[in-house]
Parts: C-alpha cells; structure tokens; sequence
C-alpha cells in the first residue's frame, strides 16, 4: 500500500520535472522560443491545479479507485499523444491533459490515507508518502536530462507513458477501495453541501490555510532563488542547483522526524513546532541579509534548510486537520488544497522571481517567507479553535438544506 500512494502521489510532479532539462532541446527542435516552450512546464502545472478541484469531489461520490484509473487512463493517452506531437502547440495541449489526468494520484492518496488511518496517524502517513516520494522526485531532472542526451526528448515521453501504464495496472490489480460506501451515501449529498459544511467550519479553513501558505514559501523561495544566487551573488546555475538541493534533502529529513516525533504528540503541537523552525529560520536569513552575511550561498541555503525542515511539519499535519473535519468528504477537501496549492503557488513563484530580480539582496525575498509564516501562525490562533472538531451530520442537513438539495 505504501508503495502504490508514493508512486500515485509521485508520478505527476515526477513527469513535471523529468522535462525541464529538455526544454532548450524542445525550443530548438520546434524553432520556438523558450518561452513558448516553457509553456509546457506552466500550463502542466495550471492542469495539476484545475484536476485536483475536479478529481476530489467526483472520488467521494464514485469512489477512489474508478476516479484513479480513469485519470491515470488519461495520463497514459495523454502521454502517447507527446510522444509523437507534430508541432509544439500539440505537445503543449498533450502536456495539460497529461497532467489532468496525473494529478488524480496527487488528489487521491491523501484521500486515500484519510480513508485508512485515524486523524492522530494521517499527518506521519502523509510525511512518509512524501519522504519516500521526495527521493525520486530529486533525482527525476537528472534523469531527464541523461534520457534526453542519450536517446533523445521523445525517449522521455516514451519512459513517463511506460511508467503511467504501469502504475495504472498495479493499482488496478492491486489497490482496493478505500471510500467507505455505508459512510459515504449516508452522511454526503454532494460536492455542494460538502463545501458549505467544510467552509462553515473555522477550523478547516484555518488548517487550509496553513498548508497552502506553507507551500508557498517553497514556490516563493524556488522563484526567486535562482534571480539571488546567479544574479546578486554571480554564481552559476549549476552552482545554484547543487544549493538548492539542500532544500529538498531538508525537507525531507523533516518529513522522516515528523514520522518519528508523531505517536507522542498532536498534529496542533508538530504544526506549532514546524512553525516555530520556519519562522526562525526566515527571520534569520534577514538578519543575514542586513549584516551582508548571506551574499554567501552557503549562509542562505543553510539557514533555508531550518524553514525547509519546519516547513515539512506544518504542511503535512495542517493537511491531516484539513482532512479529518469531514472524513467522509476527504476527495473533495484534499481537492480544495491541491488546487490552492498549485493555483496560487504559480502566482508566488512569481512573485519570487520579481522579489529576487529587483532587489539588490535577498532580504525582501526572506521578507515574504517571514509574512506567510506569519499568516500560517495567524490561521492556526484566530480559525483552528483548541478543541476537537467534529462534524455532525445535523451540519451537513442545514448545508444541504441551504443549497437546495434537500
């Protein structure tokens, strides 16, 4: 089981970025410029958004497994498709549907894992997933980029449908479902009354919250990261790359503490813990930034390692209080957070870039990770009251008394 979530939750992000080192080939072979090419990494990431929204809700109605096979059905097409596109602007639609359909893993497992284990055990569950995920996913650019020098972009494409085809058939041979039905038709009406009883309660919205601006600090600082150490510190990117690294090996070091520090404390405890890194390391990189310290790669990326490892608490017990409010619509709350995440999280790494490229140092850009540790800090006192919440199926009656179901 724990091997078919890393691969379902992992084989979107993985094709994402198994590409990028092909994209200078991909200008060239289509004589466009690398900005049209780029396309097919920012519209692949608009597609991991809008399916996420789509794909929660239609798992709580028709199950896990039917949603799963269908999306990860269309990933394979899709990839057929990029695999022999004729032009760009064919890849590029290729690549979008690509992504609708692999985001249904994305979607899917945090539901899946809401299905199976207590609230007290979804936060470490959802850490390990990523933790095991986060390996693979290090390694798939420079696997891209052997693939792409070796045999060519196509060979790329011919690799990530292979892969698709294969995870769709384990887990159809493999996967149960885990929605349970008896729960589901009694106590869930609709994608509509679930929001309005998800969105009623303060204490989703503030774990919401928390998790998707604790990814954004990971899409804000990714933006702006190359802008400081190429430009402002006159680095190069492979230079770059090698520090950046050390992000994603904190990240998950702390996903794996996470694991180990969960059996003895609450999720509100480890967010509070990961809040606390994330803010220290933040406000640190500023005060090295106004003493000219971090002009140094070194005194940025090593500080930045204490918000990446805090980071990796906040975000995966915020998203096991998000999913436990309403278990029986954890399809379509997982949906809402991967669509906040990816939607708004392209914004930031925007943000990043113009933060990083118009500035001198890299203090306004750990400035914006200081504020959004500070909305996460805020979500948390003013929404996320101290007591357990529960969602009673009175709730769910006015809800779709409301919204005219009933």
């Amino acid at each position: 089981m724990l091997l078919l979530l890393v691969v379902m939750t992992g084989i979107a992000p993985i094709t994402l970025y198994m590409l990028v080192p092909a994209l200078p080939e991909l200008a060239r072979t289509f004589d466009a410029d690398i900005s049209i090419a780029q396309m097919t990494v920012s519209l692949y990431m608009v597609g991991l958004a809008f399916s996420q929204l789509i794909m929660g809700p239609l798992s709580d109605r028709f199950g896990r497994k039917p949603v799963l096979l269908a999306g990860l059905g269309l990933m394979v097409v899709a990839g057929i498709g990029s695999s022999f596109a004729a032009t760009l602007p064919q890849l590029i639609a290729a690549r979008f549907f690509q992504a609708l359909g692999g985001a249904t893993g994305m979607v899917m497992s945090r539901a899946i894992i809401r299905d199976l284990y207590p609230r007290e055990r979804v936060g470490p569950m959802i850490s390990l997933v990523i933790a095991v995920m986060m390996i693979a996913q290090m390694l798939s650019p420079l696997a891209g980029g052997l693939i792409e020098t070796g045999f060519g972009w196509r060979a790329i494409f011919y690799t990530v449908t292979g892969a698709s085809l294969v995870v769709t058939l384990a887990i159809a041979f493999l996967l149960p479902e885990t929605r349970k039905r008896a729960t589901t038709d009694a106590g869930s009406s609709g994608f509509i009354a679930d929001s309005k009883v998800l969105f009623g309660s303060r204490a989703f919205i503030g774990y919401l919250f928390c998790y998707v601006m604790a990814s954004w600090i990971i899409f804000t600082f990714a933006g702006g990261g190359p802008y400081v150490v190429v430009n402002q510190m006159g680095r190069s990117s492979a230079e770059y790359g090698a520090w950046f690294a050390t992000s994603g090996l904190a990240y998950l070091v702390g996903n794996l503490a996470c694991v180990r520090f969960a059996p003895r404390r609450t999720i509100e405890q480890l967010i509070w813990f990961g809040l606390a890194l994330q803010f220290g390391g933040a406000i640190l990189n500023v005060v090295w930034g106004l003493t000219g310290l971090n002009q140094d790669p070194a005194w940025l990326f090593l500080t930045h390692m204490i918000v990446m490892f805090g980071n990796a608490f906040v975000m995966s017990n915020a998203a096991a209080g998000a999913l436990s409010i309403r278990p029986q619509a954890a399809g379509a709350a997982s949906g809402m957070m991967g669509f906040m995440q990816m939607g708004f999280g392209s914004l930031c790494s925007q943000g990043g870039a113009w933060l990083g490229g118009h500035f001198a140092t890299p203090v306004a850009l750990n400035l914006s990770l200081v504020v959004l540790s500070c909305g996460c800090a805020a979500a948390m006192i003013f929404l996320v009251p101290r007591r357990k919440v529960v969602v009673t199926e009175k709730m769910v009656e006015k809800a779709e008394e409301k919204s005219g179901l009933m």
